[in-house]
């Protein structure tokens, strides 16, 4: 009985892990309406992340 208890907190904590992590198929940058480019985001694009291949995620800013 014990085990079933740790089997069933060991789950609890992987579905919670899982819950914090969404999961988008295909390239995350492209997600976010990025583009990758090599070395740094220049104007009129912003930095939102790493891509895939290790170039920077860059996004156009957006005028209201």
């Amino acid at each position: 009985m014990r085990i079933l208890y740790q089997l069933l907190v060991v789950l609890f904590l992987m579905l919670q892990g899982a819950a914090g992590q969404p999961f988008i198929p295909g390239d995350p940058c492209e997600a976010q309406n990025g583009r990758c480019f090599p070395g740094i985001c220049r104007r009129p694009y912003y930095w939102v992340g790493t891509c895939q291949n290790g170039f920077s995620c860059c996004r156009r800013y957006v005028e209201a």
